[in-house]
């Protein structure tokens, strides 16, 4: 199993080259777990590649999950509904208040 540390800044300016980066793990027989541990900001665009890449790897039978996950990552997971794609979705306590959008 091998490890796979996300950056602090997913920002949307980043999804790119978070996608060349995955892309070299897409083929990676072993098990892959990403550190989401030190994320700090994260666009919806980042959270889309992850969805895809985590997708595609779990369509060809290759397992990938995550060995730490930051509250900013989590939140913006939470609040998007990605947790299931993710395989983020051991939370059922969904207590979680809704944030005011305005």
């Amino acid at each position: 199993m091998s490890a796979l540390p996300l950056a602090a800044d997913l920002g949307i300016e980043t999804a790119t080259d978070l996608k060349q980066q995955l892309a070299a793990r897409l083929e990676q027989a072993e098990p892959l777990l990403l550190d989401a541990g030190s994320v700090q900001r994260v666009h919806t665009a980042s959270l889309q590649v992850l969805c895809t890449f985590v997708r595609e790897r779990s369509g060809a039978g290759r397992d990938t999950g995550f060995s730490a996950t930051s509250a900013s990552f989590l939140d913006a997971v939470r609040l998007l509904g990605l947790g299931q794609s993710l395989g983020l979705a051991n939370d059922n306590n969904n207590t979680h208040p809704m944030e005011n959008p305005a």
